[in-house]
């Protein structure tokens, strides 16, 4: 037992793939062991069939990379089939030039193309656009149901001229229209009907004449003739039964399925249900003893639904999917009272509209013509079943370009007659089926019989493995099929050249040859030991890999600088650095390259240090910087040579005396002035501009510069001394200013004055103006009339 377990281990990356096959490239992480297998991974996946791909140590698997990983490892011969569209009929859309022109239903085409073939690689979708334009005067089949309920007695008798009413309003609309009619009660059994033979026969009270209750009625099949329609409606009567809810899921599914007996064509096909009650649905048949499920067949006979106290009523999916199948849309006409209901009911049935019926039905005509015009004015594709593993995806682009996020890109709505739509419609696989064989499924817009049919071709193997040779020698002398660049073993065969069987394998010999110099360590603990060769693990990490025929070399673990394995600038092979031109070291961190160590001068290290691995180390300890051109404690260029510029171009300063001995390192030039001196621009080597000023502060220009290892001054002859100062401008300035100083003084105090005698005399008036004399006589004054009043006079 305990050597059965052993071999399984040691042979568990070629039967399931090794625990250590964990990749961060989904490609490596499936650990697959042929091309076909390799191609259903991902659409980024490839396989290489160049003989001599794999290194020593690596799996088979290594085959199946990402392209770009496959492409730097060189491989001449990569295995990448892509998935592709056939359009196999495409019939344009019907355009009508003559508006008077009459063309059958099977003339008209609405939706393009009508017919393509996909071929489809795992994880590769494949996009086509699909168009649908609205035909003008297209074919209606409109089919009136009924519910004949006692309730619905005063709507009967406004639903007797219909025929002709509505086939003159829907000529506006369609030139080719035809209108039938049914009705509907109950289910013929207890307790949705009274059984006793008297209700059989009348089921109304009183002195209401009603005909027997019955469950669907086929009155009238699909005719133009407006006048029929009205004859035979008008014939009917009205029936009864015990509850409220109605049996016309029964109806709907009958008129649905029966289409030979209702006389449906293909065209547009509309089912008006009018009814002011609710309806039964499946598991409701319980309470009549019924308990089988509705079937979806048709059961008339005679015009006569037959089987409705045998089959239960139909579920609302099932319904859903019947009539989609016949392309059926549905007009539910409903008094106010269900409206709730029956809108609920309208979300559960695409292509489906709800119109509020008047209590007599007097308004049916009108809410006909809304519900086409709103059912007309969307279109929303289906699909049919799709394959395992297959996905579909839509994009509308609807009416003026505006993109319908509606149903998920499935719906475009406000559609009028002769606009056209299109949808993007992506379809992906995957995976590849079992069976490997092609898959047909349709789609189409709700409630037209128009559809297209995509036939899907999918990609289950690479096409070398159709040119493989079996019985290989190159397999271990015919042990296995060579196909793709690999070995195919057969069954009971293993290792990369089928070179084991395994029932006749011995782990401990196999073992033996995968251990370095009889070490312990199998495959350096880097691989697992196949067949007795090496297979060495995989690493997250897709661009590190361990190789060597006892997986003992690796290309990760070099020494590294600046946190760069091999400083950016070589490879790792086998854990040892190979470096690229212009580089050594260890990790490759030392450059050959002196171009860095460049100075301005032109100079390696300004001739002041030595370039080691491209960077200067400066002999001198005065300078110092990338280049050795930085000094400090170093005086400038200018002033450095200011001595013997002036020594030797003027016989004067500080080195006079010792000019010739101290001063003859340069050439000295002179020109006549400073625009004759060399400009920076003008000089392919470094060139210095100084202005110096000598003792009796005079200004002297020059240029130094090293050119071919010659120092060359360039010096302007004639030095550039201040003039004196003008004694006379100076004197008649200060004359000048003294003046215009007192004359500017007299002015200010002038103005003072005047502001100050005009507020005096201002003052002054304002006072006067204020001023209040006395107007009475003078105290000294003396009149000289004299009165003298007699004491003794009274008046009289």
């Amino acid at each position: 037992m305990d050597f059965r377990l052993l071999l399984i281990a040691s042979l568990s990356a070629v039967l399931g793939g090794g625990w250590a096959q964990q990749e961060g490239s989904v490609c490596i992480k499936a650990n697959t062991q042929s091309c076909g297998e390799c191609i259903q991974v991902a659409e980024s996946c490839g396989w290489c069939s160049d003989a001599d791909f794999l290194t020593v140590g690596e799996s088979k698997s290594a085959r199946c990379d990402d392209l770009e990983s496959l492409k730097k490892r060189n491989c001449a011969n990569i295995e990448n089939p892509r998935g592709s569209i056939t359009i196999d009929k495409n019939k344009e859309v019907t355009n009508r030039k003559d508006k008077t022109e009459k063309l059958k239903p099977e003339q008209i085409t609405q939706i393009q193309p009508q017919k393509l073939s996909l071929t489809l690689r795992s994880g590769e979708p494949q996009t086509f656009k699909l168009k649908f334009k609205r035909a003008e005067d297209y074919p209606i089949d409109l089919y009136y149901l009924m519910d004949l309920s006692f309730s619905m007695k005063d709507d009967l008798e406004n639903v007797k001229n219909l025929g002709t009413d509505l086939m003159r309003e829907m000529r506006e609309i369609t030139s080719d229209f035809r209108i039938g009619f049914g009705s509907f009660v109950e289910k013929t059994v207890m307790p949705y009907i009274s059984t006793t033979p008297a209700r059989l026969i009348n089921p109304c009270t009183g002195n209401q004449n009603c005909t027997s209750p019955f469950s669907y009625k086929n009155v009238l099949k699909l005719t133009n003739n407006g006048d029929e329609f009205n004859k035979l409606v008008s014939q009917q009567q009205i029936s009864g039964n015990l509850d409220s809810p109605e049996g016309g899921f029964d109806a709907i599914m009958q008129v649905a399925v029966c289409e030979e007996h209702i006389g449906w064509r293909n065209v547009t096909r509309l089912l008006v249900f009018s009814t002011d009650a609710g309806f039964h649905f499946a598991g409701d048949g319980k309470l009549g003893g019924i308990v089988l499920p509705n079937d979806g067949r048709c059961h008339l006979e005679n015009n006569m639904y037959t089987m409705s106290h045998y089959y239960d009523y139909p579920s609302i999916a099932h319904l859903v999917q019947k009539l989609s199948d016949h392309n059926i849309q549905t007009i539910f006409a409903v008094t106010e009272e269900f409206q709730p209901v029956y809108k609920e009911l309208k979300n559960l049935i695409p292509k489906s509209a709800v119109g509020t019926l008047s209590s007599n039905s007097s308004n049916v005509i009108k809410l006909i013509i809304d519900a086409y015009n709103s059912l007309s004015s969307e279109v929303i594709l289906e699909h049919t079943r799709l394959p395992e593993g297959v996905s579909i995806a839509f994009k509308s682009i609807c009416k003026n370009g505006v993109e319908g996020p509606e149903e998920n890109g499935r719906k475009c709505s406000n559609i009028s007659i002769g606009d056209e739509v299109s949808f993007v419609i992506s379809i992906e696989s995957q995976k590849c089926p079992a069976h490997g064989k092609s898959e047909t499924i349709k789609i189409k817009p709700l409630g037209f019989t128009e559809e297209v049919e995509v036939v899907l071709n999918f990609i289950c193997d690479c096409e070398c493995a159709a040119h493989g040779e079996t019985n290989s020698k190159i397999c271990n002398l015919g042990h296995g099929t060579y196909e793709c660049g690999a070995c195919k073993c057969n069954e009971g065969r293993i290792g990369r050249l089928c070179e084991c069987s395994k029932d006749e394998v011995r782990t401990e010999d196999l073992d033996a040859n995968c251990r370095k110099d009889n070490g312990t360590d199998i495959c350096s603990n880097n691989g697992d030991c196949v067949c007795g060769t090496c297979e060495c693990k995989k690493r997250d990490n897709t661009a590190e890999l361990y190789s060597g025929k006892y997986c003992e070399c690796d290309n990760f673990n070099c020494d590294r600088s600046n946190n760069k394995l091999c400083g950016g600038h070589g490879r790792c092979v086998c854990r040892k650095c190979v470096c690229d031109a212009n580089y050594t070291g260890s990790a490759c961190d030392c450059s050959l390259d002196t171009s860095t160590c460049l100075a301005k001068n032109g100079q390696i290290c300004n001739g002041r240090g030595t370039c080691e691995c491209g960077i200067c180390k400066c002999t001198n300890p005065k300078f110092q910087g990338p280049t050795c051109e930085i000094c400090p404690t170093c005086p400038g260029v200018c002033t450095e040579h200011k001595d013997c510029v002036q020594c030797r171009a003027f016989e004067a300063g500080e080195k006079k005396d010792t000019c010739e001995r101290d001063c003859s390192y340069f050439q000295l030039i002179k020109v006549k002035d400073r625009d004759k001196l060399p400009q920076p621009t003008d000089q392919s080597f470094p060139l210095t501009h100084c202005k110096e000023r000598d003792a009796n502060d005079c200004w002297f220009y020059y240029t130094y510069a090293i050119r071919n290892d010659t120092k060359e001054v360039y010096v302007v002859e004639n030095l550039e001394c201040p003039a004196g100062p003008d004694i006379i401008p100076i004197v008649a300035g200060v004359v000048a200013g003294i003046v215009l100083i007192g004359l500017a003084l007299l002015l200010i105090w002038k103005l003072l004055m005047i502001i100050h005698d005009r507020r005096e005399f201002a003052k002054f008036e304002k006072e006067k103006m204020n001023a209040k004399w006395d107007t009475g006589e003078n105290p000294i004054y003396k009149s000289a009339v004299t009165t003298v009043v007699n004491p003794k006079y009274e008046g009289k």
